[in-house]
C-alpha cells in the first residue's frame, strides 16, 4: 500500500472504550463517573468507543441489511433517488465520487445516502427554506427500509442527547446546559458504501479524505471490515480505529471544539479500505438547533486566553462546510 496511507495499531488508552450506561443512572456519582471518562477522551483525541448504549442488536443488524440492499441495487435504480434531482433538501442518493472531503485530494471513493428528520412540505421550516429541512426520499422497492431507518434515526437522536448531557458533566456544567441546543436539532443519518481501494488508484485517493466533522457529535456504526483511521496529533501518525463488536465509534465535531476553545478535540480522520471487501458504515451526525449560536464557553478558557473562533449559528456553519466539500 502507498506509505502515505499507512496507519498503526493504537493502544487502549488512545481510543478508550467508555460504558455510557451510567448516564442513565439515578445516582449522580454514576453519571459524573462517565463524565470524567468522557473528559479524558475529549481532551485527548476526541474519539472513543461507546458501549452500554442500549441500542438493540436486532435494529443494528436490520440497518446493515437495508444498507447493503440499497447499494446493491442497479445504478439506474439508485439514480432515480439521486439527491440533486429527487430532493430540495439534500436527501437521497449520492453518487460515487460525489464529495471531496480533503482539499487537493481526488474525490472520495464512496457512495452515500442521506436521511434526516422527516418533515412535510408544508412545515414552516420547509416553507422557509431552512437548511436540511424537508421530506426524505424513500426507495419504493425496499420493504422495511423506511421503518428501519426511521426507528434507527430516533434511537440515535436519543443516544446523542444522552451523550450531550454527559459532555456537559464532563465540563463541570449543569447536565441540562445543552438543552436549548437539543430542542429542534439538525441531525443527519448517512449510509455509506466504500468499494475496495483500487490497485491503480490516483495518488492520495481514499475512501474518504482526511477531514474533521462539522457539528457536535458523530456516532459511527461500522461493519467488520475496518478502514477508519484517526490522526494522532501527539505523534503525527495515523492510527486504526478497528471495529469493536457492540460499540459505536464516537467523535467530536468542530462545534464542540469551538465551544471549548479547542480544549476538546475535533480530530482529523479518513477511510482507507484495503481489505479487498466492500465496506459499509452508517454515521449519525448530531449538529444541533439551527439558530443556536455556538460561542466559547467562558469556563473553558485558560487564564489570559481569548476565544479563537467567532460566534456562528449551527445553520451558518453547516452551510459553509457543505458548500466547501461539494464545491
Amino acid at each position: 500500500m502507498n506509505s502515505m496511507l499507512d496507519a498503526r495499531r493504537p493502544d487502549a488508552a488512545t481510543l478508550p472504550v467508555i460504558d455510557v450506561s451510567g448516564l442513565s443512572s439515578s445516582r449522580s456519582e454514576d453519571r459524573k463517573a462517565v463524565g470524567a471518562a468522557l473528559r479524558a477522551a475529549c481532551t485527548d483525541t476526541g474519539f472513543f468507543y461507546c458501549s452500554g448504549h442500549g441500542i438493540p442488536p436486532g435494529l443494528i443488524d436490520a440497518v446493515f441489511a437495508q444498507t447493503r440492499a440499497l447499494f446493491n441495487q442497479p445504478v439506474e435504480a439508485k439514480m432515480t433517488l439521486e439527491k440533486s434531482k429527487a430532493s430540495k433538501c439534500n436527501r437521497g442518493y449520492e453518487v460515487l465520487g460525489g464529495q471531496t472531503l480533503e482539499a487537493g485530494a481526488p474525490p472520495d471513493r464512496k457512495e452515500g445516502y442521506y436521511i434526516g428528520l422527516e418533515l412535510p412540505a408544508d412545515d414552516p421550516r420547509v416553507v422557509a427554506g431552512r437548511f436540511n429541512r424537508g421530506p426524505n426520499v424513500w426507495p419504493k422497492d425496499l420493504p422495511g427500509f423506511k421503518h428501519t431507518m426511521s426507528g434507527y434515526y430516533q434511537a440515535m437522536r436519543s443516544l446523542s442527547e444522552l451523550l450531550m448531557d454527559g459532555i456537559a458533566l464532563s465540563l463541570d456544567l449543569p447536565e441540562n446546559y445543552f438543552d436549548s441546543y437539543k430542542r429542534d436539532p439538525i441531525a443527519t443519518l448517512r449510509l455509506l458504501h466504500y468499494p475496495p481501494q483500487r490497485k491503480d488508484a490516483a495518488p492520495n485517493e481514499k475512501g474518504a479524505g482526511a477531514h474533521s466533522d462539522w457539528g457536535a457529535l458523530t456516532l459511527l456504526l461500522q461493519d467488520d471490515v475496518g478502514g477508519l483511521q484517526v490522526y494522532d496529533h501527539k505523534t503525527g501518525d495515523w492510527i486504526h480505529a478497528d471495529p469493536i463488536p457492540g460499540t459505536f465509534v464516537v467523535n467530536l465535531g468542530d462545534s464542540l471544539a469551538h465551544w471549548t476553545n479547542d480544549l476538546y478535540k475535533s480530530t482529523q480522520h479518513r477511510v482507507v479500505n484495503v481489505s479487498g471487501r466492500e465496506r459499509y458504515s452508517v454515521p449519525y451526525f448530531y449538529d444541533g438547533e439551527a439558530d443556536y449560536e455556538v460561542t466559547c464557553i467562558p469556563t473553558c478558557l485558560a487564564p489570559g486566553e481569548t476565544p479563537k473562533y467567532a460566534p456562528i449559528t449551527v445553520e451558518g456553519h453547516l452551510m459553509n462546510m457543505f458548500k466547501k466539500t461539494y464545491a
